[in-house]
């Protein structure tokens, strides 16, 4: 063990492996957690040739080599639930994408989630033993976010029963889904549905793309990978075009939504049901986003630890990196986020649970604000760990850049996300109708619930920007308290930026754009609050003392840093005063110092074990350099002391000479 991190962790202030029961949620799960990851970690077949050093079909290759062991294994060691089957395929691909994970992640759950009783016994059966394995065709090439511009078509004949998809333009080209390039046998499409001579919008419909003997693609299915991408090159992306395919009528999923043998469609309860995958999908990417960021923190805090740069005293030894107030002042707010995110991510799996519950047994009304706040925090949390992973990486110098960092991996498997179930711009859009419906409901009287309650205050006589009797910096429900009427303020603004436009004549639709910025900046500061007032919350559970104070300190750091980044908002709205806000940066700097002591501690509490962290730099043991020296002397260029390219190109210079 490196002595500076030994040292390090001697001087933390709280248990760690309480704080680790807490993340994981009770000591049962962190045992069952880590009884699963030696199950993987602990497995050869599982070990391989750095994929870094591999050509991208060779990656390919590897990928489907392990997920096809990593199914026998799951079957051999009895694991069904979804959350620890997710736990073994990140332990089995660390950080890196598999073919199968549209499969697991959004085919299975979409037939869980869409499909009647027969389908369930049709498609499900076989897809869940991997008779069957899906993807989820929805992106175009000419369309993602907006799905209403999707262009593929089903169109309904009674004659025969069938459904006929059809690509009917170049831009209808299914585009961007992962294993469907190369892996997938079945996909679930979401296509504009015709029957009698009515189009009513998109619906899904389960397509046999290849011959389940062969792997041939059928007559009329163009399929195949799309190239390699920035990342993800373990998986076969792929497009999809149909040439009026013929399914039957059952093959469409129909659990909400129906048409009956005659064409007569029947509507679901609620149009935005056959959308519940890609809600599904937002929430999970919110914990995934805690993920990411921790394994960046934990790595950039571990190596600050152990790198010695430069003398603050000639003569004395180079301090740790960790110890410049620079690098706490980058590094620490980022471990609070990754604290702040995770307990999101919880709340909002949690939240989703709920609520499909409740669709299930026929009550749609939460229904609107979870795809509202699913949207937004996918879009809030994305943007702000693909820039922190980042941050992490430039923090650890030029060895930051090494693939041997795992940087570059977290960086590439994460920024995508951004991008991938909705655009972000877009998805802070669709949260903003969401606010803005709630504020016309609000100054209408009505009384509204849940997470935009607070919008209530506008049927109050005293305005929302009157600023609290007595804020305190170091109170976090007085924080809690000003974060919310900075998202009433600007959602007020935002609403009344519309209503100006609409009275200078323009039209709804130009209206809205003509305030898009304005209602960003109001769904950013939603999601802002939520995230100040859930972490907040999250501190009532923790009765470990001394758990709840490093936590308090993490949540206050992470509450202030935010009102120093977006300080003219709370000056505008008069919420703080100037000396208020010079005050904030003065106590963010008491933080820093007062987290230096626990901060390698913090990142351990995630228990992110090496073979899952996959970092030279991130080691646990702190041994960083000898094995920097080992990672790179194994590199395949290495592998003879004079390369082929010398004899063929080089040395040939010479004699020309």
């Amino acid at each position: 063990m490196n002595p500076d991190i030994l040292k390090e962790r001697r001087s933390a202030t709280f248990d760690i492996e309480k704080l680790t029961n807490i993340l994981d949620g009770g000591p049962e799960k962190t045992k069952r957690r880590r009884e699963i990851e030696s199950l993987a970690f602990n497995d050869p077949e599982f070990d391989g040739v750095n994929p870094n050093f591999l050509s991208r079909s060779e990656r390919y290759s590897e990928a489907i080599r392990k997920s096809s062991r990593m199914i026998l294994k799951l079957r051999e060691y009895g694991i069904t639930d979804p959350e620890e089957i997710n736990l073994f395929k990140h332990c089995v691909h660390p950080d890196r994408p598999e073919p199968l994970d549209l499969h697991m992640a959004m085919f299975l759950p979409t037939l869980r989630n869409q499909a009647t009783p027969e389908q369930m016994d049709r498609f499900y059966t076989p897809a869940w033993n991997l008779e069957i394995i899906g993807t989820y065709a929805q992106t175009e090439m000419g369309h993602g976010t907006h799905l209403r511009g999707l262009e593929t078509t089903a169109t309904y004949d009674p004659a025969t029963q069938e459904f006929v998809l059809n690509s009917p333009t170049i831009s209808s080209i299914k585009w961007w889904p992962g294993g469907l390039g190369k892996t997938s046998n079945h996909a679930i499409v979401l296509a504009q549905l015709y029957t009698q001579g009515n189009c009513h919008g998109l619906h899904a419909f389960i397509v046999l793309l290849r011959d389940m003997k062969t792997h041939i693609p059928l007559p009329g299915v163009v399929v195949g990978d799309i190239g390699p991408k920035f990342g993800f090159n373990e998986v076969d992306n792929g497009y999809l075009k149909l040439e009026n395919i013929r399914i039957p009528r059952e093959n469409m999923l129909m659990k909400f939504a129906k048409v009956e043998p005659d064409g007569t469609y029947v509507k679901p309860p609620r149009a935005k049901l056959t959308y519940g995958t890609m809600v599904f999908m937002r929430s999970w990417i919110v914990g995934g986003s805690s993920q990411a960021l921790s394994r960046a923190c934990t790595i950039a805090i571990r190596y600050s630890a152990v790198r010695h740069q430069s003398e603050t005293r000639p003569g004395e030894p180079e301090p740790q990196i960790l110890d410049y107030q620079t690098q706490q002042y980058k590094l620490f707010p980022l471990l609070a986020m990754a604290y702040a995110f995770h307990f999101v991510g919880q709340y909002m799996k949690q939240t989703y649970l709920r609520i499909t519950g409740d669709i299930t047994k026929g009550d749609f009304d939460e229904l609107p604000e979870l795809h509202a706040l699913s949207a937004g925090l996918k879009a809030f949390t994305t943007w702000a760990v693909s820039s922190a992973v980042e941050v992490c990486r430039m923090a650890c110098g030029g060895h930051g850049y090494s693939c041997s960092s795992a940087f570059p991996d977290i960086y590439v498997r994460f920024t995508p996300s951004c991008t991938y179930e909705g655009e972000n711009t877009v998805m802070m859009l669709q949260t903003a109708r969401h606010l803005m419906k709630s504020y016309r409901q609000a100054e209408a009287g009505q009384q509204l619930s849940g997470i935009v309650s607070y919008l209530n205050d506008k049927v109050q006589p005293q305005p929302v920007t009157a600023r609290p009797t007595v804020v305190d910096i170091n109170d976090l429900a007085s924080l809690v308290e000003v974060y919310k009427l900075r998202a009433a303020n600007l959602v007020e603004l935002a609403a009344k930026s519309i209503q100006q436009e609409l009275q200078h004549r323009r039209s709804q639709e130009d209206a809205w754009n003509n305030s898009a910025i304005d209602l960003v900046r109001a769904s950013d500061a939603h999601c802002h609050y939520v995230v100040v007032k859930l972490f907040t919350d999250k501190l009532r559970d923790i009765s470990d003392t001394g758990v709840h104070s490093v936590m308090s300190t993490l949540a206050l750091l992470y509450a202030l840093q935010g009102i120093t980044k977006n300080s003219g908002d709370f000056l505008q709205a008069g919420l703080l005063s100037v000396p208020q806000v010079l005050q904030t940066s003065v106590r963010i700097k008491e933080l820093l110092a007062q987290l230096r002591p626990d901060a390698v501690a913090l990142g351990d509490a995630f228990d992110h074990n090496d073979k899952k962290l996959n970092s030279v730099l991130g080691r646990y043991d702190g041994n960083v350099y000898e094995n920097m020296f080992e990672w790179a002397r194994s590199s395949p260029l290495n592998a003879t002391e004079v390369h082929e390219s010398f004899h063929k190109y080089l040395k040939p210079l010479r004699s020309k000479l």
